[in-house]
């Protein structure tokens, strides 16, 4: 007797069909499980045996083959529980055959038949429904990520006997209702940009960087506020589109880190890594890929602070996602890509004891101290950063004033309305914000007049600026143009742009 039955596994961060083929024979008893399984696959012999028992179903004491299609993609993960013994329910004959046709089955089996959660079910249906799969049954505790996505039935289950019945017809189950992704788009946070005192140049930057998606280097001394800023930034970033937060949703899914409560990720992640974080931490790795902390940061921001203090080798491996947007991963047994799309803020102190340039404290490092500490970033990693700018201490002038500064709220409404302005002018190019913009965007949509041209040749031969610098001035005085609501870059946008980026140079 033979039976094939839909089944689903990830590879990276998106869904992969997979066909599950049974077939009993006559011989001993044995199970045989092929097609290039990991050990979690494997281990479903016993799972799926001990499951079917206790769910008072008869397993077959004969030959027992199982294939897993396409044989020569290896197949992790313990969703394919399921399909399994729906397989070899369906080779007993307790299932009709007819009842599988455009139906995808994706849980992990327990030892008395309950259905248990697993990851990544998001990537699934989306991969079921791109396959044309008519219905899709999950584990319960998935239902959560199964009413996201419309155009398929998704049904759950928590057991093998429920679904079981449902095929026979002995009692169904309803399928879920779908959710609107964004129906509960009221954005709540525990911090705001009234608490920051002072720091008008800072919070002008982070404005900016929010507005069109810019990394940022923030420099000064211990305590003037680099890390109260940078966990305020994604409180003024604009919300999410729908597509952004299936994105997010789904990564977040794939590597068992989408909150119990949250049904979709709405809010812009914020990432903080330690200093001592590997390169595959950062980056993604492992002998199958999986994505790292520029992943886990996507459509959100990437915090690195004391910058100096990660391993260098570690930081250079930033330089491809920074351009591309992206990760490619390489490995004997798969290469995959991750996107990488966040806003990169970092932060470090001038020198190594804080107090360089500090006007009440005295430095008492050695001239080759700060070089060997500043040579910890190579240029070609500072060059892909938009802005650099140097913070200085906040006055007790400042500290004592109680009138509270500018609310997120209210630097939202004006980040929202410039990226709608760059939404407008760069969907015909598939992306979103001017930090995206490549070569070609820059040469169309950066167009300076005379004055402005004159500035912009003045600095990039006073300050011996890279072409790649250029580009980015040019970005990021479009951002500010796009700010002030006018349609051509200026002279005084260049102007703030170039301040912005070299501020910190001597």
């Amino acid at each position: 007797m033979f039976a094939q039955v839909n089944g689903l596994t990830t590879c990276g961060i998106d869904g992969v069909m997979i066909l599950v083929e049974v077939d009993i024979s006559n011989g001993l008893p044995n199970f045989d499980l092929v097609g290039l399984p990991a050990m979690a696959v494997r281990e479903s012999k016993e799972r799926v045996k001990a499951a079917m028992r206790n769910s008072d179903y008869p397993f077959p004491m004969t030959k027992i083959t199982v294939n897993l299609a396409p044989a020569d993609l290896r197949k992790e993960g313990s969703g394919l529980d399921l399909p399994i013994a729906i397989g070899l329910l369906t080779c007993s004959r307790l299932i009709e055959a007819s009842q599988l046709d455009d139906k995808v089955f994706v849980g992990e089996l327990s030892l008395d038949g309950r259905i248990r959660k697993v990851s990544g079910v998001l990537s699934m249906v989306m991969e079921a429904k791109h396959f044309g799969a008519k219905e899709i049954y999950i584990p319960q505790e998935n239902a959560a990520e199964g009413k996201l996505i419309q155009g398929i039935k998704v049904y759950t289950a928590s057991s093998l006997k429920e679904i079981v019945e449902h095929l026979t017809g002995k009692e169904l189950l309803k399928p879920l209702p779908k959710e609107n992704i964004l129906q509960n788009k009221q954005r709540i946070y525990h911090v705001d940009f009234a608490d920051i005192k002072g720091q008008m140049v800072a919070r002008r930057a982070l404005e900016i960087a929010a507005a069109g998606g810019h990394s940022i280097m923030m420099i000064g001394s211990p305590g003037c506020g680099k890390t109260m800023l940078a966990r305020r930034l994604v409180t003024i970033l604009p919300p999410m589109t729908e597509s952004e937060a299936l994105e997010v949703t789904k990564i977040y899914s794939i590597v068992g880190m989408l909150p119990e409560a949250d049904s979709v990720m709405l809010e812009r992640p914020f990432r903080s890594p330690h200093h001592s974080i590997s390169g595959s931490a950062l980056l993604g790795g492992g002998s199958t890929p999986r994505p790292g902390e520029v992943t886990l940061s996507h459509n959100g921001v990437l915090f690195l602070d004391e910058l100096p203090e990660f391993e260098r080798t570690t930081l250079e491996m930033l330089r491809q996602p920074l351009e591309d947007g992206e990760v490619s991963i390489s490995r004997v047994r798969a290469a995959m890509t991750f996107p990488s799309r966040f806003i990169l803020v970092a932060a470090q102190n001038p020198c190594p004891c804080g107090y360089l340039g500090d006007s009440r404290h005295v430095c008492s490092c050695k001239q080759r101290d700060i070089d060997s500490y500043r040579r910890k970033i190579s240029g070609p990693l500072m060059d892909r950063i938009d802005m650099q700018i140097n913070l200085t201490r906040v006055d007790f002038s400042e500290l004592k004033d109680k009138k509270p500064g500018e609310s997120s709220a209210v630097i939202r409404e004006r980040v929202v309305r410039a990226r709608q302005l760059q939404q407008a002018r760069l969907e015909p190019w598939g992306i979103h914000c001017n930090a995206q913009m490549g070569r070609q965007e820059v040469v169309k949509y950066c167009q300076l007049d005379e004055q402005a041209q004159a500035v912009m040749e003045k600095y990039f031969n006073i300050l011996n600026l890279s072409a790649r610098s250029h580009d980015r001035i040019l970005k990021v005085a479009r951002t500010i143009a796009d700010l002030a609501g006018c349609a051509n870059i200026k002279a005084a946008h260049i102007a703030e742009a170039v301040t912005l980026r070299t501020s910190n140079r001597s």
